[in-house]
């Protein structure tokens, strides 16, 4: 019988709560579920909670009681943010996190690069924002447990997936032993190590990096701003990197690499997690400063994918579909992306909107974004940790010649994580007026932020479905157009029309927003009345029109829905 640890994690300023195991003899006999999501890290809670947003209900089931613990995912990016402001947790992220603009590039004791990221007027949220993971799962799981679509199931763990025909048969051990539950879908959300992955005798494609980092979250007080700190070749670790990075209540976090062949068990041991944290302490003017350990942990670089996330009814999504390496903060950030686009795509199937070749998109399109990833981390990884002589020679000649040099500073950019656009998705329409735009978000990109008012922006008026932006300045929308928008509705699918431009309501329309300066339809590079763009229920452009007509815009929801 599976038996889930009942004591709380250890924390010097978070209180874990544990919760009760669901137990099969306290419910009826379990009717086939819709959707069953192994494990309640951030890509299977986020996923739970659009499926929802979607109408579709989902059976959460994870091994644990409790959260999990430390810092492990802590730098969220905008468009994080904008994902986690679909699911309804952005306004606790934002309340309770320290947001960023600058990281700092630091060799022999000189600052050698400063990295500025941009945030502009029409930016609800900041570039980055740091905040533990903990956090961020309470801040979901409270979300999910709000929700009457999404059975949490704590203590249940997935020990064996059988597939049918049409469905999944799923084994789960329990304080009390085990039990089977039928689902038409499975999402295998059980992160790097999954039990699902193994079971199947999935193989991933790809690399891992020799070399280990250490994580260490310590309570003290540092008078530096939240600014990312990282420190190349110290005198205390030559050859070597290190990360700091400023968490809420007074944590700070340590990653640094450790020198060839030590072990993690070594690195781990209490006097060498001291010797080296006082060194880090020591080389940024901070010797003798009070500090206490919080959470420590060991992690290695990989960049490994799934060449597909679909397999029969199951469906892998976060890191049980990739490992990715952290730099760049792509690790959560990539799982929010991941878990958006599966869930509208899966919803969509559920409720026979489209056929499976959604899902077949959804694989392709997501595993194009981990090989996107795994080039671009790749570089940061090899910058970071050289992983042969070759490589450490070309970084160490960057690093010597950022001291003097100014043109070679822009090397240490770390390439953050930024959201894929599906520029070659089979969605994108083709016979749209795409190549002819001068400007805007283009096929695959996610929408650009509008500030509509003080307290206002464009994102906060999507989702849920497709959504038409339509500019005119007329009184209503072409009735030709109310027709298509009209007959998609009636076979089920949401689609919300929103006018642009006119000042007083239009008829035809879901919403109007004003446009008087012309700033919005100049961010979206629209010339005239008549221009539109359709965005797909995850927000990513699948059409737009320099001049749409009903014609047009059929055309483009036969292709963004494929049957």
């Amino acid at each position: 019988m599976h038996q889930p640890t009942t004591e709380p994690r250890p924390s010097i300023y978070y209180n874990y709560q544990v919760f009760k195991p669901w137990l099969p003899s306290a419910h009826p006999v379990q009717e086939r579920k819709k959707v069953v999501i192994a494990g309640s890290g951030p890509a299977g809670m986020v996923a739970a909670l659009e499926l929802a947003r979607h109408g579709v209900p989902s059976v959460v089931v994870t091994s644990e009681l409790q959260v999990s613990q430390g810092s492990r995912a802590i730098v969220f990016t905008r468009r994080s943010m904008e994902i986690l402001q679909q699911v309804g947790v952005a306004e606790r992220m934002t309340e309770n996190g320290l947001p960023w603009l600058y990281g700092n590039s630091f060799y022999r004791g000189q600052r050698v690069f400063r990295m500025e990221s941009a945030r502009e007027d029409d930016d609800r949220f900041f570039p980055m924002i740091n905040i533990q993971q903990q956090y961020m799962e309470e801040y979901l799981l409270d979300a999910c447990k709000a929700n009457p679509l999404i059975d949490f199931r704590w203590g249940n763990k997935v020990v064996k997936v059988e597939q049918e025909a049409d469905f999944a048969r799923v084994t789960l051990d329990t304080p009390e032993g085990e039990y089977t539950m039928e689902s038409e879908w499975v999402v295998a959300a059980d992160g790097g190590r999954s039990t699902i992955r193994t079971n199947m005798d999935l193989m991933m494609e790809g690399a891992s990096y020799e070399g280990f980092f250490v994580i260490a979250d310590i309570k003290i007080d540092l008078p530096l701003p939240t600014e990312r700190l990282a420190y190349f070749d110290p005198d205390w670790n030559p050859g070597n990197t290190i990360l700091m990075h400023r968490e809420p209540h007074g944590i700070w976090r340590v990653d640094y690499q450790l020198p060839a062949g030590e072990t993690p068990e070594e690195a781990l041991k209490p006097e060498s997690l001291k010797k080296r944290i006082d060194a880090q302490l020591a080389m940024i003017g901070h010797a003798g400063a009070k500090w206490e350990m919080d959470w420590n942990s060991v992690y290695s670089a990989r960049t490994l994918t799934l060449p597909d996330y679909v397999h029969g009814r199951v469906i892998f999504t976060g890191d049980a579909a990739h490992l990715l390496p952290i730099f760049g903060v792509r690790g959560a950030n990539t799982g929010f992306q991941d878990a958006q686009s599966l869930a509208w795509h899966l919803a969509f199937v559920v409720k026979g909107l489209a056929s499976e070749k959604l899902l077949a998109n959804h694989s392709a399109e997501r595993v194009g974004a981990a090989r996107e990833i795994i080039d671009e981390a790749g570089k940061s990884t090899r910058f970071m940790a050289p992983p042969s002589q070759g490589f450490r020679l070309l970084r160490d000649a960057v690093l010597s010649l950022s001291l003097t040099e100014e043109f070679v500073r822009p090397l240490y950019h770390w390439r953050t994580s930024r959201p894929h656009e599906y520029s070659h998705s089979a969605l994108n329409s083709t016979g749209d007026d795409n190549a002819l735009f001068k400007s805007g978000p283009a096929h695959g990109a996610p929408p650009q932020n509008v500030r509509l008012g003080a307290d206002d922006f464009l994102l906060d008026h999507l989702g849920g479905g497709f959504d038409l932006l339509y500019f005119t300045q007329a009184a209503a929308i072409p009735e030709a157009l109310q027709k298509v928008v009209a007959g998609t509705r009636a076979r089920g699918v949401p689609l919300k029309v929103i006018a642009v431009g006119a000042s007083q309501p239009v008829a035809g329309a879901d919403q109007t927003l004003a446009d008087a300066d012309g700033h919005f339809r100049q961010r979206y590079g629209v010339l005239a009345s008549g221009g539109a763009y359709l965005l797909r229920p995850d927000q990513h452009v699948c059409a737009r029109w320099l001049a749409l007509d009903a014609n047009r815009l059929q055309a483009a929801l036969n292709i963004a829905l494929p049957q």
